[in-house]
């Protein structure tokens, strides 16, 4: 199956599939989600997106109605938070797995500079050999800037990160044909309009999304190279019922992860700035290599780490262009050094590349 080719993997839990009725924190499913997770990680990196907090901030403060003003539910999500980081915790702990918890919201994927530092900290607890837990960050979003549902944010969080599968586990096995409420859709290659009308609009007691914000994220995980599933979790071991049994919805991308990664850098209209770079470098990047310090003759610009810029040789021919790893300030202290000397330089390191290879694009 696809999953087995998986490099990186989101799996995001709907609220019914971590909550009760009661609003109480479903331990003996997520047990079994980690046995599921446990055959199968190895060496793949592995997100969870869960809902749940409100839910869980509901049932602490014996609070029984289901519609809440955004002020107040965000209150109670702030509460929730903590219990729910807690319990995957201590969850996790006892399966002898390190878990990390972000809290994101839009303009951390929206904005190209803030989303490259996203993945940095995903990066860096995949180094750690941590899980991410990531939700929303309810308690600072207003409703103009507000996910609204844990989908799109999942499929932001592939999308950003690079995640080749995105399983969605819901409370249905996945998008059935409206007319024959029996018949499985396996496979959604082209996701137009005849697709979205098969969407239920109904959405659970806990959750804010439904099949709509599914289809949402289909399409950009679909735009992203990245294979979606919709998958029930109402299943114990829901990962392997999914696998053997076969049931859920396939969603395929229209291009590589890689692909999808490139055309998003070079989507911004201009660079804000420019790196010359000796023929050695020149021909390092033409061979497909990330851009040294070493290599660098001149900045021409100010720009900030994170953000698009051009690279070209001494003959002002136009090499690249890519993500800067360093600001413009930063680049003219360490330009022409090695490597191994930018901590000594800067007095800290976050990489060794100005410009890392998956950060850029040949022209």
């Amino acid at each position: 199956m696809l999953i087995d080719n998986s490099k990186k993997i989101v799996i995001k839990l709907g609220s019914t599939t971590v909550i009760d009725e009661k609003g109480k924190f479903k331990k003996n499913w997520v047990n079994s989600l980690i046995k599921d997770i446990k055959k199968f990680k190895k060496n793949r990196d592995i997100v969870l997106v869960s809902s749940g907090a409100i839910a869980l901030g509901q049932n602490y403060l014996k609070i029984r109605k289901k519609k809440i003003q955004l002020e107040m539910s965000q209150a109670i999500a702030s509460i929730g938070q903590i219990h729910l980081s807690e319990e995957f915790q201590k969850i996790f702990k006892k399966n002898n797995y390190r878990v990390g918890q972000i809290l994101i919201s839009p303009d951390d994927t929206e904005q190209r500079r803030r989303a490259l530092n996203v993945k940095r900290t995903f990066d860096n607890l995949f180094k750690l050999k941590a899980i991410p837990i990531v939700n929303e960050n309810d308690t600072t979003a207003t409703s103009e800037i507000k996910y609204g549902d844990n989908d799109r944010l999942a499929a932001r969080v592939a999308q950003i990160i690079g995640a080749d599968t995105l399983i969605i586990l819901t409370d249905v096995d996945g998008l059935y044909d409206i007319g024959n409420q029996k018949k499985l859709i396996k496979e959604v290659k082209n996701l137009n309009n005849n697709v979205y009308k098969l969407a239920d609009t109904k959405i659970n007691s806990y959750g804010s999304g439904g099949m709509i914000t599914k289809l949402e994220a289909a399409n950009i995980c679909m735009n992203a190279g990245c294979h979606m599933f919709i998958a029930n979790g109402n299943r114990k071991n829901p990962l392997k019922y999914m696998i053997e049994k076969k049931i859920f919805t396939k969603f395929v991308p229209k291009i590589s992860t890689m692909a999808a990664r490139k055309k998003w850098i070079v989507s911004s209209l201009n660079s804000q700035g420019s790196i010359v770079v000796d023929k050695g470098a020149a021909n390092a990047i033409n061979n497909g290599k990330s851009l040294l310090a070493a290599g660098i003759k001149l900045i021409n610009g100010k720009f900030d780490k994170g953000e698009n810029i051009l690279i070209t040789d001494e003959n002002n021919n136009k090499l690249a262009r890519g993500l800067a790893s360093f600001s413009s300030k930063e680049i003219i202290k360490i330009k022409g050094r090695q490597s191994n000397e930018i901590e000594k330089i800067l007095g800290y390191i976050s990489k060794t590349e100005v410009v890392h290879k998956d950060d850029m694009v040949k022209l």
